[in-house]
């Protein structure tokens, strides 16, 4: 399938090397994706301070494949926030990459949140995806603070009306785990757009045809910004059955064997994430997607071994003489 209307006209040359860096130090990555094919990272912050280094050298040693830019999550229910912002913000200093924030409604008034993005702001931060967030921990509804916003469109609907930064949303190929159906889900999509939001990354998905399918559902329904698809390794057979069930996305029968026949083996289940996200990617990259968003989890050796398997022009590392 060859998605040749998922993204915004392009001029015919594609710039998907370092020279994207080359840009005045402000840039909302809504100007990046009409001209690039972009490859992204996301990370999240440690628990506790001193583990602030480690995602920076993380990061550090993924700056090597020349990501369009990187992001920054909240911790499970915005237990982190103070830690997203900090290394938000270190990032950016550090040069040559483009930062996302992260940003959700979680325990937020309106007066928080435009503290926040003040914050943001005055560090020069330019882009932002905002999200409802998950409960808190111990929760299992999401609740509204007083004051607060009990929607992610309510959060982009008033970033765009106050503020200048380039806003994405996220979006769910096999439906958000609280949604009703899929139509009303893809309904609250488009309300993200509708509302402000430049582009759209997707929960994490290991078939490819679920995403083929949920693309041509939001661009039949009037959805006409990029759709950038979230690529999460397998690190191991225990983790990524977790996070599946968390989010509600299933896993296809053949990665399934797999996770059965690495189920105590966490360095073979590794090696095999690798092999199995470079096939999948290679699949998305050959549709035309506008993208692909990685979810690192705040370690660099699947997804280098991924990117050294695709050589995707501009995104290569130097290999050592």
């Amino acid at each position: 399938m060859l998605l040749s209307n998922f993204r915004r006209p392009v001029s015919s040359q594609v710039n998907s090397g370092p020279d994207h860096y080359k840009t005045e130090n402000n840039l909302n990555i809504r100007d990046i994706l009409p001209n690039s094919r972009t490859i992204s990272f996301e990370f999240f912050p440690p628990r506790a301070a001193d583990g602030i280094p480690g995602v920076l050298e993380t990061l550090e040693q993924l700056k090597a494949y020349a990501p369009h830019f990187v992001s920054v999550t909240y911790g499970a229910g915005g237990s982190t926030r103070a830690f997203t912002e900090e290394i938000t913000i270190k990032a950016k200093n550090s040069g040559q990459v483009e930062v996302m924030a992260h940003l959700t409604c979680v325990g937020q008034t309106v007066d928080e949140l435009d503290g926040v993005l003040q914050r943001l702001e005055a560090a020069s931060i330019d882009n932002v995806i905002a999200l409802r967030g998950d409960p808190p921990r111990g929760e299992t509804e999401f609740v509204p603070v007083e004051g607060g916003f009990g929607h992610a469109s309510d959060l982009v609907k008033y970033i765009r009306g106050n503020y200048s930064f380039g806003i994405a949303a996220a979006c769910y190929p096999e439906g958000h785990a609280e949604s009703v159906d899929p139509e009303t889900d893809l309904e609250y999509a488009k309300l993200k757009v509708e509302n402000g939001a430049d582009f759209l990354i997707t929960q994490l998905f290991y078939d490819n045809d679920d995403f083929f399918r949920f693309v041509e559902k939001a661009q039949a329904s009037g959805i006409d910004v990029p759709i950038i698809p979230g690529v999460l390794p397998v690190l191991s057979a225990s983790q990524i059955r977790r996070f599946t069930a968390l989010c509600g996305s299933k896993i296809p029968p053949d990665l399934d064997a797999q996770l059965v026949k690495y189920a105590e083996d966490d360095d073979a289940a590794r090696e095999m994430g690798v092999e199995y996200a470079t096939r999948q990617v290679e699949g998305l990259w050959a549709a035309g997607v506008p993208g692909v968003h990685f979810y690192v989890l705040n370690r660099s050796y699947s997804i280098s071994k991924i990117l050294d398997n695709l050589r995707l022009a501009g995104h290569t590392r130097a290999q050592p003489a």
